[in-house]
């Protein structure tokens, strides 16, 4: 296969060709007509009419703990900081063997939902590396199905955890991508901001991007996104510079949120809210009415500043669910944040696509445009809206001009009878 045809793109009318060779989109080309069916063009695929995107991205994951959920035991109060102790215990029975194959494991699950591109963070906190290092293979290993970005995490601390700080600066020296952060887990607010000074310093004299889990809690006195906007504002680093979860925004009254927002747009990091993980874990300490727990998405938007979703977990101890299908986590968030109207429902899919490539910079290395790689993927309807109401799949993943993908739908049939109005034959 070297080219697609009888495809729709976004935002744009009518139906295309695209062409690779070597690796790379050739052209782009509008066709004045559907053209024939596949087997009259045996070296292309034919989309059928349907929407074809550059690949689906997920900005924001835990690989390392993926697939533990219930090891050694469950989260029961569904809290975070109850995840963080189930986590810490089974970091206990942690091998590099365990990792990698929890890994690859989920990367194929992500992969089989149009992934490739995926931001991990991995738990620096462990004495020796060993996870850091099985992580770091991983991402080697996995280049044919994705590109892998790996964060130096600090589950338990910096500041407040045993040789926090050398910790984060080893992990920086064997070859992560992204520094990471844990403000509101320090033990007190001064170690908070003492934390973001250092990552973001060490982000800066070794040119990495920065990722924080920055104020996943409830609690509208937990106020660190301030702290790292302004070192991002004053450091000129809000193309590198993300803020992850900031859950607690949600519970800020609007009058300091005003005065937030000015800064924020002035510092321009990007936002990733993971909308089940944190519908699931935040409001377990209200009684009713319950918060919904997650930042203020449609706030952020409107306000022009970058915001992208992600799934955060998989069967972990923070979250007992999940499939690696961030179409199902773009449905969910636009339900909970209430972004159901006809502007957002046209562009649902600019947050699980363009806004998360965004965040994880990756610049000319994402897109359909001629020059840039063939990676690339068909979905099973043709428009964004259309895929968020049929809770859409992806029918071909191609990538660097190979196929990495394909899937059949199944179909539904009426014996002897019409289907009701309305309904198609297709499931």
């Amino acid at each position: 296969m070297n080219h697609i045809f009888n495809a729709r793109l976004r935002d744009r009318t009518g139906l295309f060709t695209l062409r690779w060779l070597d690796g790379r989109i050739s052209a782009i080309e509008a066709q004045a007509d559907t053209l024939p069916p596949s087997d009259a063009n045996p070296a292309g695929f034919d989309a059928a009419g349907k929407l074809v995107i550059p690949p689906l991205v997920e900005p924001h994951i835990h690989l390392d703990a993926a697939l533990t959920a219930g090891e050694p035991a469950w989260n029961l109060s569904g809290t975070l900081f109850e995840g963080i102790e189930r986590w810490s215990e089974r970091k206990a029975l942690v091998t590099a063997e365990d990792t990698k194959s929890r890994a690859h494991r989920t990367i194929r699950m992500l992969a089989a939902h149009g992934i490739q591109h995926v931001r991990t963070h991995v738990d620096v906190t462990e004495p020796g590396l060993g996870t850091l290092q099985a992580m770091l293979a991983v991402r080697d290993e996995a280049r044919d199905l994705v590109d892998l970005q790996i964060v130096a995490f600090p589950q338990e601390g910096i500041e407040s955890f045993a040789n926090g700080r050398a910790l984060m600066s080893e992990a920086v020296e064997m070859g992560v991508d992204v520094v990471g952060g844990i403000p509101h887990f320090e033990n007190t607010r001064d170690q908070g901001v003492s934390s973001l000074h250092f990552l973001m310093d060490l982000a800066e004299r070794h040119g990495r991007l920065v990722d924080v889990h920055c104020d996943e809690t409830d609690d509208p006195h937990s106020r660190f996104l301030e702290v790292l906007a302004e070192l991002t504002r004053v450091k000129d680093m809000g193309t590198r510079v993300t803020a992850s979860h900031t859950t607690a925004m949600g519970s800020y009254d609007n009058a300091y949120c005003h005065k937030l927002f000015r800064l924020l747009k002035q510092a321009g990091l990007s936002f990733i809210s993971c909308p089940t993980e944190s519908i699931h874990l935040q409001g377990r300490f209200d009684s009713y009415p319950k918060r919904r727990g997650l930042t203020r998405v449609p706030e952020l938007d409107r306000a022009e500043l970058n915001v992208c979703f992600a799934q955060d977990s998989i069967v972990d101890p923070w979250y007992p669910l999940g499939n690696g299908n961030i179409l199902r986590v773009l449905d969910a968030g636009l339900h909970i944040c209430h972004m159901l109207g006809y502007e957002d429902l046209q562009r649902a899919l600019d947050f699980v696509t363009d806004h998360s490539a965004q965040a994880m910079a990756l610049g000319d290395g994402y897109g359909l445009a001629v020059g840039r790689p063939a990676n690339l993927v068909l979905l099973s309807a043709e428009s964004d809206y259309e895929v968020l109401r049929t809770q859409g799949h992806a029918l071909l993943s191609v990538r660097h001009g190979e196929v990495i993908l394909r899937r059949t739908v199944g179909e539904v049939t009426w014996p002897g009878a019409q289907p009701p109005e309305g309904t198609s034959r297709q499931g």
